[in-house]
């Protein structure tokens, strides 16, 4: 389930979200809880989720700002500014008039001109684009959507560095935290920008080069010819004729014989060319204008109507454990939580502590039920019968000292994944045992970790390694709630 805010109003959300997931002195737990029961009553009982959660970002923000200047800093920050759609027009179309310059020649070499390698380099695009979006994401999506924002994939890791800069120098935590989720959530849309910046500055190169070539034809007395080694002059018009048809079709100007192409071949004993580069240059300049200009003008046109979707309806997801837990407390329910042990069953500490860390993160009135253990081999037949629909959370409870193994433990992640209904699922490995053995090999703890943590990444899910017989509570939750905030 996903709902829908604009850009700006997700933003806060999101911004709120980080400081919900670390209280301290600028956002305590009682701030939470007012900020939830004050939404609710000027949402009002009828309003949407989304509504709901833009009410509460709303009153948060009151409190949060003048507590914390980063949080107006980051609010401010512009996330997409026009004058880059005009930097990248006026760059492009700079760069084309140039191109032809940089050669030096009134002369164009019919089969070495810029303007194959423009159009050659943009079929190659469009053929990955094609491929791409033929591709499902882990969303399922394909087609325009996807069209309109894989030219931009390329910069996104670099758009990302640029983004977190500012917070890792003077950015409190919360503050990175909201940076990071931010990028995250909003790929999608930076993704859609910067793609539609490269396709206008294509679009823009192909139009200075097709502005170039004109501009230098009428002041200067441009010639056509050209050269080869294993070529003959059949073989050039047949090329020629091949790769021009599109233009010639819209044009009408048709590719000389090979008596002519003899004429304008170029040799030691005649190195000039004779023959105007007139026609050329018009069926040249058609040929950008199909190959390169109306393909990016559509893409750029597919992108900027995909960016402008999401910055009127940007996707947040609301089936979320955090926002569950703020619609839960709206209407005055209670998260329920199902906890399934592998092997063996906790003991009473373990269960306790497992305890107080669910309640920090869902509130202190939630229900922990506790299955039957798991015993191996039996994993799928132990999912089977569990109402999960009305679950906030459902957690898989090991050992860290037990082996992961993908016929055991990852069958029972399998099983869970594959139910129905598909609440957040959370892998938790108590370290109590483990830390009590190897005490004074800290190595030995690491080394363990990455292996449970490489079942989890191949699986999936998240994970928690947590010491549930003296659990970090503070340390516990905030991880906690990064990791359900994926």
């Amino acid at each position: 389930m996903t709902g829908t805010l604009d850009e700006t109003t997700a933003r806060a959300a999101v911004l709120v979200q980080a400081f919900d997931a670390a209280p301290g002195p600028q956002w305590t737990t009682e701030d939470r809880a007012w900020a939830t029961r004050l939404a609710a009553e000027t949402a009002g009982a009828d309003a949407d989720a989304s509504r709901f959660i833009a009410e509460r970002a709303h009153h948060a923000l009151q409190r949060l700002a003048p507590r914390d200047a980063g949080v107006a800093r980051w609010l401010a920050r512009r996330t997409w500014r026009p004058l880059w759609l005009l930097a990248a027009i006026g760059g492009g179309l700079a760069l084309g008039i140039l191109v032809d310059t940089f050669a030096g020649r009134q002369r164009i070499d019919l089969l070495a001109a810029p303007v194959w390698a423009v159009i050659a380099w943009n079929l190659l695009v469009y053929l990955g684009l094609g491929v791409a979006a033929l591709r499902p994401t882990h969303h399922g999506a394909t087609g325009l959507s996807r069209w309109a924002g894989l030219g931009g994939i390329g910069l996104r890791p670099w758009i990302n560095r640029l983004w977190l800069s500012g917070e890792r120098v003077a950015g409190t935590a919360p503050l990175q935290s909201a940076s990071a989720a931010w990028l995250r959530l909003s790929a999608p849309l930076s993704t859609a920008r910067v793609a539609l910046l490269l396709h206008v500055a294509s679009a823009a190169l192909a139009l200075g080069l097709i502005a170039g070539l004109y501009l230098r034809g009428l002041v200067l007395d441009y010639r056509a010819g050209w050269q080869s080694t294993f070529l003959d002059a059949a073989t050039v018009r047949a090329l020629l004729s091949w790769l021009l048809a599109p233009a010639v079709a819209v044009t009408g100007i048709g590719v000389p014989d090979a008596l002519a192409m003899q004429a304008l071949r170029l040799t030691p004993a005649a190195p000039s060319a004779m023959a105007t580069a007139a026609p050329w240059i018009h069926l040249y300049a058609a040929m950008l204008g199909l190959c390169v200009v109306l393909p990016r003008c559509l893409l750029a046109g597919a992108a900027a109507f995909q960016a402008r979707r999401l910055v009127r309806r940007f996707p947040l997801p609301l089936d979320s454990v955090y926002f569950q837990q703020l619609l839960r407390r709206r209407r005055g329910g209670v998260p329920r939580v199902h906890v399934w042990a592998h092997a063996a069953a906790p003991g009473a500490q373990a269960a306790l502590g497992l305890r107080a860390l669910l309640a920090r993160a869902l509130g202190e009135e939630v229900q922990l039920t506790l299955a039957p253990v798991t015993p191996f081999g039996d994993e799928e037949r132990m999912v089977q019968g569990v109402p999960a629909a009305d679950l906030a959370l459902r957690v898989v409870l090991v050992d860290l000292s037990a082996t992961p193994e993908g016929q055991a433990q990852g069958r029972l992640l399998q099983a869970l994944q594959a139910s129905a209904a598909q609440p957040p699922l959370l892998l938790v490995a108590d370290e109590a045992a483990f830390r009590r053995r190897f005490a004074g090999l800290p190595e030995r703890l690491a080394e363990r970790r990455r292996a449970w943590q490489k079942l989890a990444d191949l699986q999936g899910v998240a994970l928690l390694c947590v010491d549930l017989g003296a659990p970090d509570l503070a340390a516990a939750e905030s991880s906690l709630q990064t990791l359900l905030a994926r």
